[in-house]
């Protein structure tokens, strides 16, 4: 397997050489600035990777005894250090997510970092643990999808319809893929406050939530301008009936289902031989790989629908039934060309109980960063966490689903496509004038003030001229006017 650090060794050559190209042909040098961040953000990321990879603890302090004494200095592992141009774009994407979730009628509603332990699976490996000074294990919040159902619970009987979140998650991602050592991240996901995070609670018609979801996920993308993107949606009833009619026992549904989780980032062949090796027959697997490979949206289900061995289970049936309804919805609300109805979705976590989906782009397609935006329903999750009356049932019933958009997986992609300095004049254009600053030098020559515009970066400048010299004068309009063209200057006294 290819080394990360040698990937990204090979992607910062790249990206070299390509800034020398751009030198060379003397390209505009706002062009060339956009791929020098991009190369130093390479570069940091290949030192976070070696950072990380740095004994710690008991063993660190012995390595360094023994060593020559050098020290580190690096974030903990799971977080990241963001300069003011990142935060530019960081900002940009929160601002943009929580417009459209406030569109929408997205409430706020808010939860401690931490959460009990317990809440998710142990083997899932991502979350980021914290050793509690009173002898309890609290790890914080791995994702939004546990704390609106508790929220829910705890404010029952009346949670708000929407609502939406926007928060830091510090996660122990895998290792292997760089970009998502750039974590925490921030999430938005099922029923919270206006943010990165968006769900519905409540029984209401079927699908209608479910489609409201969708929408607001590709408005908010759309609006995002990440480029061109598919949202990825299938059904868990659809899967589980998959396997089902397939010949997979109950009690193996789910680690094949992870199995085919994993079809984004491996071969059939590999996933294949890991549903083997779980314990299911070469024949179950063959018959669950024909169904897997398929896509699509209207064809697909009408194959689907014609498939008679599929369609008399119960639980393919339903699944089917709703993906029907759904997929008129969202013709009407004109985002269906977004879609893909793709058989190899099958999201991990139990708590899904209805309709699934992942937003994916290419500059996010594994082995990259993955998808930028995740949900589903999730029906039984507050009933779970509400605990049960005396006849053993679940104290509340609140059906739910929900969206979350991985800011951080976001900003990657933006990273690369935006430059600071256009997203500073797009906030200058709707605030004039309301941010500026001087140049703290005692004389301030016009060659030290274009060297301050480029280094913060600014887009526009306002000058006094002198009073007299009306030569001094030319000169300093010639040198302002080479930096920033005719429109971007502004002589705020003229004297000849």
């Amino acid at each position: 397997m290819v080394e990360i650090a040698d990937v990204l060794i090979a992607q910062i050559k790249e990206q070299g050489d390509k800034i020398h190209t751009l030198k060379t042909q003397k390209a505009d040098k706002h062009i060339i600035n956009a791929e020098v961040l991009v190369h130093n953000d390479l570069k940091q990321q290949l030192v976070m990777l070696k950072a990380s990879q740095l004994p710690t603890g008991d063993n660190a302090e012995k390595k360094e005894k023994e060593g020559n004494g050098l020290f580190a200095l690096k974030v903990p592992k799971g977080t990241k250090d963001y300069n003011d141009m990142e935060m530019a774009i960081c900002e940009k994407v929160f601002s943009t997510i929580t417009s459209v979730f406030k569109r929408h009628g997205a409430v706020t509603i808010d939860t401690p970092l931490f959460e009990l332990k317990g809440s998710y699976d142990e083997d899932r490996k991502l979350i980021y643990n914290l050793k509690d000074q009173g002898g309890e294990d609290d790890p914080l919040n791995l994702n939004l999808s546990q704390y609106v159902p508790t929220n829910y619970a705890d404010f029952a009987p009346a949670p708000p319809r929407s609502s939406g979140t926007l928060r830091p998650l510090p996660r122990h991602e895998w290792q292997g893929i760089p970009e998502l050592q750039a974590l925490p991240h921030y999430q938005s996901a099922p029923p919270r406050p206006v943010g990165d995070d968006f769900d519905i609670a409540g029984t209401y018609d079927p699908m209608e939530p479910d489609a409201e979801i969708l929408r607001i996920l590709c408005e908010a993308l759309t609006a995002l301008d990440v480029g061109k993107y598919t949202v990825k949606i299938n059904h868990r009833k659809i899967l589980d009936g998959i396997l089902e009619v397939c010949g997979v026992p109950v009690d193996k549904i789910r680690p094949i289902s992870s199995a085919i989780c994993k079809l984004d980032k491996l071969s059939w062949e590999d996933v294949r031989k890991e549903m083997t090796e779980k314990g299911l027959s070469t024949e179950s697997a063959d018959a669950i790989g024909e169904y897997v490979k398929l896509k699509g949206v209207h064809d697909l289900l009408n194959h689907l629908v014609a498939d008679r061995k599929l369609v008399v289970n119960p639980s393919a049936k339903k699944g089917l039934d709703d993906m029907a309804l759904l997929f008129r919805y969202l013709e009407i609300q004109g985002v269906v060309d977004k879609i893909s109805f793709d058989l190899s979705l099958a999201r991990e976590l139990d708590c899904y109980t209805g309709i699934i989906y992942e937003a994916v782009t290419e500059k996010s397609a594994p082995p990259r960063a993955g998808s930028i935006a995740a949900g589903g329903r999730y029906n039984e999750l507050v009933g779970m966490l509400s605990g049960k009356n005396k006849n053993g049932e679940a104290n509340l019933r609140i059906p739910c689903v929900g969206v979350s958009i991985s800011v951080e997986r976001v900003f990657i992609i933006l990273l690369e496509k935006y430059r600071t300095e256009e997203i500073k004049r797009n906030e200058e254009r709707i605030a004039v004038a309301t941010e500026a600053e001087y140049v703290f030098k005692v004389k301030p020559n016009p060659q030290n003030q274009i060297d301050a515009c480029d280094q913060h970066p600014a887009n526009a400048a306002h000058i006094l001229p002198p009073a007299t010299n009306s030569e001094e004068l030319r000169s300093w309009w010639s040198k302002f006017l080479e930096r920033f063209g005719s429109c971007m200057v502004c002589l705020l006294a003229i004297v000849t």
